[in-house]
């Protein structure tokens, strides 16, 4: 086994920025929305508040530097080995066998995961995101008293919200759990702390052969 650095620092930051503030989003806004009582409604609501915008501004910068550093193309959906990871995760796994997928700084992440957080990326986040603002911005009103989105039914942003909100505790907890299944059950979540894994001899030599390709590749380029 050999140490590889894997995440970076801002990638470090985004992950656990962005899991606390979900959290704190899904418990104050099950507080807003009657499940429970802990700080109560106007508090909760104007956490509940703060901590979307803060989580929306975080989103922002996220976009900005995947774009900046290329790190959207690790999100790219691929087929090659997709059935293998999915039978690995269903059975292979529960049976000791090797990982079907290899995992290096330039691939992160196997087929599913590409298909599962590119769904969360492009789909969950942003149904739960822009319900939120709607439902905020919905009670709006212009210089004649009248609601600003009248045409937009407030039941039916509320549902998608509430739906997006029990999505992203589903996917938490998936993902939580997917954790567990590295060389050790808190493997990748050391790796999502200190940046560096400890991958296999041939990992590293697959990584190495990679970044050399990707070299030339580049000098080829220019």
């Amino acid at each position: 086994m050999k140490k590889v650095y894997i995440y970076k620092g801002f990638e470090r930051f985004w992950h656990w920025t962005q899991a606390a503030l979900i959290i704190f989003l899904a418990l104050t806004g099950f507080e807003v929305h009657g499940s429970f009582s802990i700080l109560g409604f106007e508090q909760a609501a104007r956490y509940h508040r703060a901590a979307s915008w803060m989580l929306i501004v975080l989103i922002i910068f996220a976009i900005f530097w995947h774009f900046v550093t290329g790190e959207w193309k690790q999100y790219i959906p691929t087929s090659k080995k997709l059935k293998e990871q999915i039978m690995f995760y269903a059975f292979g796994m529960f049976k000791g066998q090797k990982h079907p997928t290899k995992k290096s700084g330039l691939t992160k992440l196997n087929p599913l995961q590409r298909l599962v957080y590119l769904g969360f990326k492009l789909f969950l986040v942003p149904v739960t995101v822009i319900s939120g603002i709607l439902y905020m911005v919905h009670k709006t009103v212009d210089k004649n008293d009248t609601v600003v989105i009248s045409n937009i039914p407030l039941e039916g942003i509320a549902f998608w919200h509430t739906l997006g909100a029990f999505l992203l505790m589903v996917f938490l907890v998936v993902h939580v759990y997917m954790t567990t299944t590295g060389h050790t059950p808190t493997s990748n979540i050391q790796a999502m702390i200190t940046g560096y894994e400890e991958l296999e001899e041939d990992d590293e030599e697959t990584t190495s052969e990679k970044e050399i390709n990707k070299i030339d590749n580049n000098e080829k380029n220019t």
